[in-house]
């Protein structure tokens, strides 16, 4: 039986329905990715399945007892207090009422939780940053060990190494996952199926994400020729009923009567949502250097951010930079841009330099101005290369109706600000884009066009993206933050980046990796442990204890904000001893389940 069945639920707004009749069934161990433009309802969805709106029609039916949690793409501002609060479900009436030995089980899985998501108990939540506070939220959604759990966009505002380690952690902890993502290569590694919101329907595509595009083409070719020879018959039908007196004999009202059915069946199509028209205007070319920073140095207090930085962007050039978040690469495009001194160093900027420069914050866009103000700065036209253009005509270009081009902009969803800002960036001629965080929100058509526009853009594009996908498909070379200051130029993109770092760069933070237990042959005699094991396992749980110890002694000193005034040498030291005991605590949980599981 499977875990959730979704049947012939409809669910609308006003307007043709968001969800027409659809139906879906999950079973367990499935990882299923839900795709869809912006806007077609896939965050209705989740929200339906997970009993936070009722359907218009249909039901949800779940197996009796299942367990259900969700991570939502905001973060919700009733949550107050320390992490460990937030986690355990303190704001949560509910989390109160559990029997003794539940609670104290339950207390035991969120200390294992937030071991392995290496976060702080002690630190306040408010005070975090947008990533530590969504890797809060999932801890606390993992923290009730769902049958089922639900992600929508788990990826926002976390750095590289935090997808990656996202990755390892659902792959090895979490057996049935349904999930909204835009980051391709997450969706490539996790899904074991696809599905598709489109137009009300749900498709489903039972295969790796390449595989479902070549299929969605094809399906979406045969539906053009089908609605073709329909048009063309319909024509007509038109044509013959125009004729008039042949129309009402007896003998041909069937004919009218299917005609009829037929005008019926075309009101009730919906077109697919059209496909972003993104231009760029390009102002005259800039001279072949286009910026060069020799020995920039940059510091807060008496931690380095930058040092000893230098390269040279070259007209054309396509520049992607990589780091953790916190790590500086905000810092760096204002002192290449000028917009901040150096401590050390200097940047020297080339001839006819003309900057768009696309901030991942949107503190560009006036959230008490509408969409078309924002762009039009009061007025009704645009000059796009050299010609005038109405501004609801052009923001047409970027899906927004001429409603929502009059809506204000604290109305519009993440992935609507970001079309918005793109817009309102390509009015002005540039000749070098900067983009901090650009594809946050952004569907996958959205990004692959996006992508388009970067890579015939004749002018210097320098961006920051968490998006491995992107930065591989855009970028020729990557400047990359590696801890202490150093920032390392890399040529190609993410890619190339892992195969070729440097030898003393520290890998990708990843779940440890415990060696299976060797299947015995079934008619093996079952092994007593020997003396030696026994006295090893009487000393684990002390072992343990004492690790564990220091590892919330080193939390509680990492938590206090006096410790990051430190120099950075110790930093580096406390974050490095503190990866070392969570291995090591790994490692001796996994050696006492072994020697458990040997028979007295």
């Amino acid at each position: 039986m499977a875990l959730l069945s979704v049947k012939n639920v409809n669910l609308g707004f006003g307007g043709p329905l968001l969800l027409d009749n659809i139906s879906l069934q999950i079973e367990r161990g499935e990882r299923v990715c839900l795709l869809g433009r912006n806007g077609t309802g896939k965050s209705t969805l989740l929200k339906l399945i997970s009993r936070q709106i009722p359907p218009d029609a249909g039901e949800i039916i779940r197996q009796q007892g299942i367990r259900v949690a969700q991570l939502t793409q905001e973060v919700p501002r009733h949550l107050t207090g320390t992490v460990l609060h937030v986690v355990s479900g303190g704001n949560d009436p509910e989390s109160g009422n559990l029997p003794e030995d539940e609670a104290w089980q339950r207390q035991v899985q969120i200390e294992t939780i937030l071991s392995r998501m290496k976060l702080v108990p002690e630190a306040d939540f408010d005070s975090l940053s947008a990533g530590l506070k969504r890797r809060t939220l999932l801890a606390r959604a993992l923290a009730s060990e769902p049958d089922i759990l639900i992600l929508d966009e788990p990826t926002n505002h976390l750095d590289i190494d935090a997808i990656g380690w996202l990755e390892e952690f659902l792959l090895r902890h979490v057996k049935t996952l349904l999930f909204v993502t835009h980051d391709r290569m997450f969706l490539r590694k996790l899904a074991t199926r696809i599905i598709e919101l489109d137009r009300g329907q749900l498709t489903s595509w039972a295969c790796d994400y390449d595989t479902c595009l070549a299929r969605k083409e094809a399906d979406l070719s045969t539906e053009a020729n089908q609605r073709a020879q329909f048009e063309k018959k319909l024509a007509q039908e038109e044509a013959w009923i125009r004729k008039g007196i042949k129309a009402r004999r007896t003998r041909n009202e069937g004919r009218v009567r299917a005609l009829i059915k037929m005008r019926r069946e075309r009101r009730a199509w919906q077109d697919r949502i059209g496909s972003v028209n993104m231009q760029a205007q390009e102002a005259r070319r800039t001279g072949k250097l286009v910026m060069e920073a020799q020995g920039v140095s940059y510091a807060y207090g008496s931690s380095p951010i930058i040092r000893d930085f230098s390269t040279t962007l070259m007209r054309g050039d396509k520049v992607g930079i990589i780091g953790p978040n916190g790590a500086g690469k905000t810092t760096l495009l204002n002192i290449l841009l000028g917009q901040l001194p150096p401590d050390t160093g200097t940047v020297r900027h080339g001839t006819h330099l003309e900057v768009a420069y696309f901030d991942q914050l949107r503190m560009q866009l006036d959230e008490a101005k509408t969409v078309q103000e924002n762009v039009g700065d009061g007025n009704d036209k645009v000059i796009i290369n050299g010609q005038p253009r109405h501004i609801i005509s052009y923001l047409k270009d970027f899906l927004f109706s001429p409603d929502r081009a009059r809506s204000p902009v604290s109305m519009l969803s993440g992935g609507e600000r970001n079309r918005l800002l793109l817009a309102k960036l390509f009015t002005r001629p540039s000749n070098m884009l900067v983009l901090d965080e650009p594809t946050n929100d952004l569907d996958a058509e959205t990004l692959e066009l996006l992508e388009e526009l970067l890579l015939n853009y004749t002018g210097t594009v320098l961006l920051v993206s968490h998006d491995r996908a992107f930065l591989n498909n855009v970028v020729t070379s990557t400047l990359v933050f590696e801890g202490d200051g150093a920032v390392n130029e890399y040529v190609g993109g993410y890619d190339d980046w892992l195969a070729r770092r440097r030898p003393d760069t520290p890998p990708e933070p990843a779940a440890p990796k415990i060696r299976a237990a060797k299947p015995k042959p079934e008619k093996a005699r079952p092994r007593k442990r020997t003396f030696k094991e026994q006295r090893e396992l009487d000393a684990l749980p002390q072992r343990i204890e004492d690790l564990e110890a220091e590892q919330a002694g080193l939390h509680e000193k990492m938590a206090e904000p006096a410790f990051y005034q430190n120099g950075g040498d110790e930093i580096a030291r406390a974050k490095s001893r503190l990866e070392a005991l969570e291995n090591e605590l790994e490692t001796t949980y996994a050696r006492w389940e072994a020697l458990e599981s040997i028979g007295e």
